[in-house]
């Protein structure tokens, strides 16, 4: 097998352009990190108290805003939907960011220890592990119980990050890094939110925007590289986890422990308008890089448009 190095990589290009050089691109991304890394800990003021009359996620990313089952809702049932939406989303951040540093280790286990591209990988798995501790800090702070996936998807990710092909495994980076940073720039500036979640969610927001630099320059690499076999299956598990993705997005346990029918609030996400253009607004940087590079194609994007992420 022919091993494609650095000085042919600097030769090829994709519809986006030239590729970038590996090592220069981990540079740049270590030089960030050492100028802006945040310890939660202490950073945040979590003996702070819950702000009265503020939300912990913004009601217009709420999966019921706008819905029948929202306008007959009081005000206060829908501030609690709310705080217990951010600890489902804050529970399935730590669920993907676990499944993220596993495919991470996977990925530098052959390569040079003393390269850049290796170092910035154990940077991003210590910052993946500061998110998560963070995260099940604030869901214990907002005082809502956590909310794990179902073990159907738990288990479902045992193989999908298995059997992930290298740029299978950046390309569900991406998915889980995108949509839930899209969100979480709407969430940080805003005023009507708790002060600790926007703290929150600007850490993240900061540190997360290196993570997608590092997936996006790798899976442009490995989509030009990868053997046309490779970049098949890769369509094909992209595609399967949005679908996952979506369906654990918000776990419908959320409404029955707000004091609503679960299936009749599930039955009306399904058919909001408003939800489905949050989801695919949040989504649309990511398919559009994706259709760029040859990520979506054949069942992988009839899986994606299933999966509602995609128009």
């Amino acid at each position: 097998m022919t091993t494609v190095t650095d000085e042919d990589i600097q030769a090829l290009r994709d519809a986006l352009g030239p590729l970038k050089d590996r090592e220069q691109v981990a540079a740049r991304l270590l030089e960030a990190s050492a100028k802006h890394s945040f310890d939660p800990d202490t950073e945040l003021d979590w003996a702070s108290p819950v702000e009265e009359g503020k939300w912990f996620w913004p009601p217009e990313l709420v999966s019921l805003y706008d819905t029948p089952l929202w306008r007959k809702m009081p005000e206060d049932q829908r501030m609690e939907l709310a705080r217990h939406e951010a600890a489902s989303l804050a529970s399935l951040g730590i669920w993907f960011e676990i499944i993220l540093m596993q495919l991470l280790v996977r990925h530098i286990y052959d390569k040079s220890v003393t390269s850049k591209h290796v170092r910035y990988a154990l940077t991003e798995i210590a910052d993946e592990c500061r998110h998560s501790m963070m995260f099940a800090r604030m869901i214990e702070w907002g005082g809502a119980p956590s909310y794990p996936v179902p073990r159907r998807y738990h288990n479902l990710a045992r193989v999908l990050k298995t059997i992930s092909t290298t740029p299978g495994s950046f390309a569900a980076t991406l998915l889980g890094e995108e949509i839930l940073d899209w969100m979480q720039r709407l969430t940080f500036p805003d005023e009507r939110v708790q002060s600790l979640v926007r703290g929150v969610t600007r850490i993240h927001v900061v540190e997360e925007a290196r993570h997608v630099r590092y997936a996006r320059e790798e899976l442009r690499r490995q989509m030009v590289t990868a053997p046309a076999w490779e970049r098949r299956m890769t369509r094909l598990n992209c595609g399967e986890a949005a679908r996952v993705f979506s369906v654990c997005f918000v776990n419908p346990q959320v409404y029955e422990n707000v004091g609503l029918d679960r299936h009749e609030a599930v039955a009306q996400v399904k058919a909001s308008g408003h939800r489905a253009e949050v989801m695919q607004t949040g989504a649309k940087r990511l398919t559009d890089f994706f259709d760029d590079i040859g990520v979506l194609g054949g069942v992988g994007r009839r899986l994606w448009k299933s999966s509602g992420l995609l128009a």
